[in-house]
């Protein structure tokens, strides 16, 4: 797993346009939210904007970039030759998707400190990890399901804007909104439990034993991903 990991590193610090559409626009946005946080935190709180800078790098850094990575790789059949190895499916997937989740957990520590420094830190780390881990083992179950439905990485573009789209969307309608009113459409919604957890995990005041359940809804979707992923993933070019 880790030589694979290693060479996958490697190929995105060469592509160009990995970098700055999948690794440096999500910073770039962030650092946005994080100048304009007091406009922004009377649209909602400083809790809507930690989920805004989760979400972002979640959905493009994580998300957009493992889908672009497995569907470059199948379509120049890496993928292929790497299971004539001794690796097994899991070892491949984790090699290959591993760089790029290590860099989302490292972007998402940096800016989240940054925003943590200049606005004051959230009332529970520790839950708050467990909220950003569970949005990104989401997120990252997502982006095996979606490259199965992606041809190449120039079909990326397309078709992670769904997915991309709604979790930003729901994590800002409960960041901005709560969960007061259509609640469980809210929590049942990808992102959406997992959203309402940064928020309250930021602001404080709310119980443990009320937060812990609000990460059923988010492992929920990892199981429908996986199971998704078990169907429609390809090792091989669509003919």
């Amino acid at each position: 797993m880790f030589p694979i990991a290693y060479s996958e590193f490697a190929q995105i610090l060469r592509n160009r346009a990995v970098l700055i559409s999948n690794l440096i626009m999500p910073l770039a946005v962030s650092a946005f939210f994080i100048y304009q946080r007091d406009s922004f935190a009377q649209i909602g709180s400083l809790g809507y904007i930690a989920v805004v800078l989760v979400f972002t790098v979640g959905a493009f850094t994580l998300y957009t970039t493992a889908v672009t990575t497995l569907s470059a790789r199948r379509q120049d059949l890496f993928l292929k030759r790497l299971r004539s190895t001794a690796a097994g499916d899991p070892a491949i997937l984790s090699g290959l998707t591993l760089p790029v989740a290590l860099t989302a957990v490292v972007q998402v520590v940096v800016v989240l400190g940054i925003f943590a420094a200049v606005s004051g830190g959230p009332a529970d780390v520790a839950l708050l990890v467990m909220a950003i881990l569970a949005t990104f083992v989401m997120m990252l179950a997502l982006a095996v399901a979606t490259a199965g439905v992606t041809g190449s990485p120039e079909q990326a573009q397309v078709t992670t804007l769904p997915i991309s789209l709604v979790t930003i969307a729901v994590a800002s309608w409960v960041g901005i909104t709560g969960t007061e009113s259509f609640t469980l459409i809210k929590r049942v919604l990808p992102g959406g439990s997992a959203a309402e957890l940064i928020v309250d995990t930021w602001n404080g005041g709310v119980p443990l034993a009320d937060s812990l359940p609000l990460l059923g809804p988010t492992l929920g979707w990892v199981v429908v991903a996986i199971v998704l992923a078990l169907r429609l993933f390809r090792w091989e070019p669509r003919r």
